[in-house]
């Protein structure tokens, strides 16, 4: 049976949709993949009940994700912690992989933010000098 204190701590699904930008359908998924260390505990009526501990792991889970983590990766990684102290090394390469494309990402998206500033200038110094007249025309010369 759960404490007093444990139930002033807790939260319930909604209040935990709230605080990590899931939504009620993302957070039971979640649970029925076994993305969670733990085990959600229920009030007797039933209803999830939600630790700071689990708000905490889901808003890794949640940057893992958006960080395009695969489910199947991040499932592995959970699965990991769950087991306890021993598999740091088998973690620690899981995250560094992720890592290093998240970073090969970013490069990509910092060679096209790149291009498109270029562009921009050159749109708006033509756009200012009323020189924008067939800037956009693919067969007329220049850029």
């Amino acid at each position: 049976m759960a404490t007093t204190e444990t139930l002033t701590e807790s939260l319930g699904i909604g209040e935990v949709a709230d605080r990590t930008g899931l939504s009620v359908h993302a957070l039971r998924f979640y649970e029925r993949e076994g993305l969670l260390v733990g085990p959600v505990h229920r009030t007797a009526g039933g209803r999830r009940r939600y630790s700071p501990t689990d708000v905490d792991w889901l808003g890794i889970c949640v940057r893992l994700r958006e960080s395009g983590m695969p489910l199947a990766e991040l499932k592995r990684f959970a699965q990991l912690v769950r087991q306890g102290t021993g598999n740091e090394p088998e973690r620690l390469r899981l995250l560094d992989a992720h890592r290093q494309r998240v970073e090969d990402q970013i490069r990509a998206l910092e060679e096209c933010r790149s291009v498109i500033v270029r562009k921009v200038g050159v749109y708006a110094e033509h756009v200012a000098r009323g020189t924008a007249a067939g800037l956009w025309d693919p067969t007329a010369s220049g850029d």
